[in-house]
């Protein structure tokens, strides 16, 4: 009979790497799960969320192709929080629903770690029941910024929103069993930290 594969939690606040380090321990041999990539491919052109998104936001809240604007949402959130949760409720089953059908994928075909990428891993309270482990990988709010102003091109004062509407970096670490502070380290470094973290989980 198969061993169960270890199931690691990821998390992050935006521009912290935590995609970059899931990446890495992809390469490892770890099975990865994209909740962000999930939630993406369910608000893009013909994803499942779009026809609830259409019946509850209205056409204004579509690009011409049929996926979700995300600068018209990002707008409309910022001044009515109620349209954030109300997208919730639209997306977050959905994601829930592929990322369980992705983690029995993974288990049938023996994989020996599943890593969630979760950007709302802290936020969601019963992620930590179904986790082994739960890293965070952290930095300072202002490399955050730097790092997504470079990589979007968004201006600093739209990051620090986007930053103040996540959990406290605090409230991260208190959740994390492990810590790793990717601010000022290089790639080759990066990749060695996560070479550690994969050994503890055969990989």
């Amino acid at each position: 009979m198969a061993t169960a594969a270890q199931r690691l939690g990821i998390t992050g606040g935006i521009g912290s790497g935590k995609s970059t380090v899931a990446n890495l321990l992809a390469g490892l041999g770890a099975c990865v799960i994209d909740a962000d990539a999930i939630s993406r491919a369910a608000t893009g052109v013909g994803g499942a969320a779009i026809p609830a998104i259409l019946a509850t936001f209205g056409k204004a809240l579509l690009t011409s192709e049929g996926a979700l604007d995300r600068e018209q949402m990002r707008a409309l959130v910022y001044s009515n929080p109620g349209a954030k949760r109300q997208l919730e409720g639209i997306v977050h089953p959905l994601v829930g629903q592929s990322i369980a059908q992705q983690a029995q994928d993974a288990e049938q075909k023996g994989a020996p770690c599943i890593v969630f990428d979760i950007p709302l891993l802290v936020e969601s309270a019963h992620w930590r029941q179904s986790l082994h482990r739960i890293l965070v990988v952290d930095c300072t709010e202002e490399t955050q910024v730097a790092r997504v102003v470079a990589r979007n091109a968004l201006n600093p004062a739209d990051v620090k929103k986007i930053i103040a509407a996540q959990a406290p970096r605090a409230q991260r670490l208190v959740a994390a069993d492990w810590v790793l502070f990717n601010d000022g380290i290089t790639l080759n470094h990066l990749a060695q930290c996560a070479h550690e973290i994969g050994s503890q989980f055969g990989l």
